[in-house]
């Protein structure tokens, strides 16, 4: 059993970045065209610059990991409960916003909703997938069906919201804040910031937030305001159980739980600022769940009540 998290470790920070440059370019496309009237041009474009993007990130995750670790046959691996099946939520995550982004540039190109919520649903399984097969080759992991399986929720998440809503109103977020335990194991759980915002899953919250208003029109709720959900998990450092030494030197001993969460959150998307620019910032902001008070709860602490929580 390897101690190193696997590669899938860092997807949902990786996949949100590849998210965010496809929106990016999308964004880029100033005009905005009538549903249903695809411009063969902008979506010829947009395809290119997904299929680089997706292709170009394969041969980065390719070189920076799979190079040095020993190939095999193509076989299966289960996973459940690494990491307290913080992975498992990490990939729900990173299969929405790939497939949000999507279906985002899928109607920046003119397509109408459903045809959008199909093709661009696609996005978040079909790079995720790759990453698996790679996986399955690899001596060190193998391929994980349960990984798929959150991949296609992750993606089922937005698509089925698109056609049955033509919104999102719950929305998958990510939170990060230092647990101080990577110093403990900088190799598995990173040695500086933007490591530690990949690897830690002791310092990640991963969130779907749930918009009331999206669900009646007569709310008396704000557009903006929603409810959000968390769920981490603490004390870990190794995938199913700590070691008792890294590195030539002992490790202390912790406590590994679960932890589960309930704080007000803000849709960025319902927030109009009269400009088309700042908005749609806001919007690519939105996989970001905002600073806020939060009530937690675990079998160590119990109930515990956090001023301002991220």
């Amino acid at each position: 059993m390897a101690l190193t998290p696997s590669p899938k470790g860092v997807n949902p920070f990786m996949a949100i970045a590849l998210a965010l440059l496809v929106t990016a370019e999308a964004f880029a496309l100033a005009d905005t065209i009538p549903e249903g009237n695809i411009d063969k041009r902008r979506l010829c474009v947009t395809l290119t610059a997904t299929a680089l993007t997706w292709g170009g990130g394969l041969v980065l995750l390719n070189e920076a990991w799979y190079k040095h670790y020993p190939r095999s046959s193509f076989h299966f691996y289960n996973d459940m409960g690494q990491w307290y099946d913080m992975d498992k939520t990490g990939h729900l995550l990173s299969s929405y916003t790939l497939s949000l982004a999507g279906i985002h540039l899928m109607k920046q190109a003119g397509m109408d909703n459903r045809r959008a919520a199909w093709a661009g649903g696609m996005y978040g399984p079909a790079f995720l997938s790759a990453i698996e097969i790679l996986d399955g080759f690899s001596e060190e992991w193998g391929f994980s069906v349960p990984d798929m399986a959150f991949n296609l929720a992750g993606a089922a998440l937005a698509v089925s919201q698109e056609l049955l809503l033509n919104r999102q109103a719950a929305r998958m977020k990510y939170s990060y804040h230092e647990s101080g335990l990577a110093q403990y194991r900088p190799d598995a759980l990173g040695s500086n910031l933007p490591e530690k915002m990949l690897k830690d899953y002791n310092g990640q919250t991963h969130w779907i937030s749930v918009n009331p208003s999206a669900f009646s029109r007569e709310s008396l709720l704000p557009g903006w305001l929603s409810i959000a959900f968390g769920y981490g998990a603490y004390g870990m450092l190794g995938g199913y159980s700590n070691p008792a030494s890294a590195g030539g030197r002992e490790l202390p001993h912790y406590e590994r739980y679960r932890q589960f969460y309930i704080a007000p959150d803000i849709d960025l998307s319902e927030i109009d600022t009269g400009s088309a620019f700042v908005n749609r910032v806001l919007s690519s902001l939105n996989f970001l769940k905002v600073p806020s008070p939060a009530v937690e709860f675990n079998r160590i602490n119990g109930i515990r009540f956090h001023l301002l929580f991220f």
